[in-house]
Parts: C-alpha cells; sequence; structure tokens
C-alpha cells in the first residue's frame, strides 16, 4: 500500500477518535454536578421546606427529580459556613441524576460570613450533637412523609458536614449510605460498629486539617469492624478540592471528575 493511501486510512478513523474525545468533554462540561461545583450552574430552582418542627427556623432545600417516582433520596450536609446556594446547587444536580436531595440545615437558618462566625457555629452545634441528631432524623422522615420517596437515602457531607454525615451514621437512624467528602474522622472500630452500610469517602493529600496518616487510620478501622469502604485520597489538591474546584480548576478538575463518578457508582450501588 502506498503511503498516500494508507493516510487516507488513518484520517478518518483519527477524525472519529477526535470527535469522541470532544463530545465526552463537552459531557464533562455540560454535567449538572460539574457545573455546580466549578462555580458554573444557573441559579437553584428548587424550594425552602421547613422540616424539623423541634425548631420552626431551620430551613432546608429541597429539589425533586422530574416524574412521578418513586426516588432515592440523598440528604446534603452543609460546610461550616451554613446552607448556600452551592450547595443548593448541587441539590438540584442530585435531582438531575434521579435522586430527591434535602439539603439539611443544622443553623437555624443562619449563615457564617467570615472565620470566627463559622467557627461559633460548629461549636454550637457539636456542643448539642443530640439536637444534630434529631435534626437529621426529622429529615429522613419528612423525605418520607412529604416526598415520592423510596425510603433509601443516604447522607452526603462536606468539611464540617463530612464530620456530621460521620456522626449521624453512628449515632443517627439507620440509613442506607454514608458519604464523607474530607471531613473529620475518628479511628475506633468498636464506635462504628453501628454503621450497617458501605462508607464513601474523598480526601485529599494535602490537607493539613485531616491528614493522609488520619485517613489511613480511618479505613483501617473500618476494615477492622468489617465495614465495607470506597475511601480514595487524591494527590497534589488541598481541602475543599471537589466542592469548589474554581479554586484551583487545573488541578482540581479531573480529580473531582474521578470522585463524582465514583460518587455516582456508590449511591447506585447502596441506594
Amino acid at each position: 500500500m502506498n503511503p498516500t493511501a494508507a493516510l487516507l486510512r488513518i484520517v478518518p478513523v483519527l477524525a472519529a477518535l477526535a470527535a469522541a474525545m470532544l463530545a465526552q468533554a463537552q459531557e464533562g462540561r455540560h454535567d449538572a454536578m460539574m457545573q455546580a461545583i466549578t462555580g458554573n450552574a444557573p441559579p437553584p430552582t428548587g424550594r425552602d421546606v421547613n422540616y424539623f418542627s423541634s425548631d420552626p427556623a431551620t430551613t432546608g432545600y429541597l429539589a425533586v427529580p422530574e416524574g412521578e417516582g418513586p426516588f432515592p433520596a440523598v440528604i446534603l450536609i452543609h460546610e461550616w459556613n451554613g446552607l448556600v446556594d452551592r450547595i443548593r446547587q448541587t441539590a438540584d444536580a442530585f435531582a438531575e441524576q434521579g435522586y430527591i436531595a434535602l439539603a439539611a440545615d443544622l443553623y437555624s437558618g443562619r449563615t457564617g460570613s467570615n472565620r470566627e462566625e463559622n467557627i461559633e457555629l460548629v461549636r454550637e452545634v457539636r456542643a448539642a450533637e443530640a439536637t444534630m441528631v434529631a435534626n437529621l432524623d426529622a429529615a429522613v422522615d419528612w423525605l418520607e412523609a412529604n416526598t415520592p420517596a423510596t425510603g433509601n437515602v443516604a447522607t452526603i457531607g462536606w468539611c464540617f458536614g463530612g464530620g456530621i454525615a460521620l456522626s449521624y451514621a453512628l449515632g443517627g437512624d439507620e440509613h442506607e449510605g454514608t458519604a464523607i467528602f474530607y471531613g473529620s474522622l475518628i479511628d475506633d472500630p468498636e464506635q462504628m460498629k453501628h454503621i450497617g452500610h458501605e462508607v464513601y469517602g474523598t480526601f485529599a493529600a494535602n490537607d493539613r486539617g485531616i491528614p493522609v496518616e488520619d485517613v489511613n487510620a480511618f479505613v483501617a478501622a473500618l476494615r477492622e469492624a468489617g465495614i465495607e469502604n470506597d475511601v480514595h485520597i487524591y494527590d497534589e489538591v488541598q481541602h475543599g478540592f471537589w466542592l469548589h474546584v474554581d479554586r484551583d480548576p487545573e488541578t482540581n478538575r479531573e480529580p473531582a471528575e474521578d470522585a463524582w463518578e465514583r460518587l455516582k457508582a456508590y449511591l447506585g450501588r447502596v441506594l
């Protein structure tokens, strides 16, 4: 075969490969969750709900998929500054994936605007963990009573919310999944025996608050307790990389996309 003929055969193959790669890249850009965590999502389209009768000021945010359902559900637990639009936008993205998403409010409708306010709000919740557990139990009950839910629910939390998700797995009503994004951890297998489901975890190698050693100890305790887990530490990234890809898009985007694919697979397994 002469070189020209060979080239003519190769060019269509390369063109098809390039088109497939472009389509994949465009799909990633148009993924609702990636839009949310890169700061490119539209304004929230769900609604506020008062799900915790013990505290009428508690104001969660609800996003429901299109269609009749029933749908599995996720409860989202905010970062240390409270329930803000970035969390609401992720709730909308989960709804696009077919999950009823209720973003919980652990701060009675308040948000923090600086480090000092955030720390004080965190301390308030941590000093009253029974109220925190009751809040999330109420969220589960409200979903079952007021939405077309299947009854299967997982909690997903980031930073402060990741630690709360773990605390709820240890002390809350039985549920089907716990997803932790760089949240505070424990390393005692005895404490973990209450957890009856697989645990998902995403962490950052350069997280100064949650060092790699702590994550490894957490995984070792999960294994000793016989709890299945999908825990991954991403190199080169820092605390907050997933929910805030836009802080360093070049570094954060690829690991954030991988963590999102893992999370979708995890929710598919447990819910």
